[in-house]
């Protein structure tokens, strides 16, 4: 699609972290929506310098001998990687961004629903608060939100993680902030670069199993084997 040949060209433009726009909206109760809530970003606009993610967070597969079977996801929030279990004692590992203090979360989930190039809703509070990002906002099936695309500050694709029949409002979804892998940076969501995200979008179907580690109990980084 046009988005995804804009993001192979866009793919060496990083961000900078500076202007950073973090979003604490909740959805209402039952009103779930197609859209990311306490994730966020930096528009295109916004940027300042070319800054890449960091080489140490670069996707590979690593020695990680876990019990949970293949195809499961493991986040470790503590040392900024995702697992995507392939069995055998090893996994696909990706460098993350994750929740800031105060957003951390932890437990299971399963995902839900899979968007690609997913809109951003801002709440109300976060457009009074800077007027400014008014101008990237237009009248969008669930409200007043950016559409997704390249200049999208949510990223390729997003992940709806759920436990039960209930929304926990957390997503693994892309950014275009690659700078921002490694760091605690969202509202608590999981963040990968868009081209991190689209490779396990590709590789998880809906139903798949989620684990977020607790911080304090998070295992050290698995060892890479190529």
């Amino acid at each position: 699609m046009v988005a995804d040949q804009a993001l192979r060209m866009l793919s060496k433009v990083a961000q900078s972290p500076n202007r950073r726009v973090l979003l604490a909206a909740v959805l209402a109760t039952g009103g779930f929506a197609l859209a990311l809530a306490g994730c966020g970003g930096t528009l295109m606009g916004e940027q300042q310098e070319a800054k890449g993610p960091d080489p140490a967070f670069a996707r590979k597969v690593v020695t990680y001998p876990s019990p949970e079977p293949a195809g499961t996801i493991i986040v470790d929030p503590g040392n900024h990687y995702l697992y995507l279990v392939q069995g055998g004692g090893q996994a696909i590992r990706y460098g993350v961004g994750v929740g800031a203090e105060g957003f951390v979360w932890n437990g299971l989930a399963v995902i839900h629903t899979k968007q690609e190039w997913p809109d951003w809703y801002p709440p109300a509070e976060m457009l009074a608060r800077k007027p400014e990002l008014r101008e990237h906002m237009v009248a969008l099936q669930s409200g007043i939100g950016m559409p997704g695309g390249p200049e999208n500050p949510i990223g390729a694709r997003a992940m709806y993680l759920w436990q039960g029949n209930k929304d926990t409002l957390y997503r693994i979804h892309g950014t275009n902030e690659p700078s921002t892998i490694g760091h605690n940076v969202s509202s608590g969501c999981i963040r990968l670069t868009n081209e991190d995200v689209i490779d396990l979008y590709n590789r998880t179907p809906i139903g798949t199993k989620v684990v977020v580690l607790a911080t304090a109990t998070a295992p050290p980084p698995a060892a890479a084997t190529q």
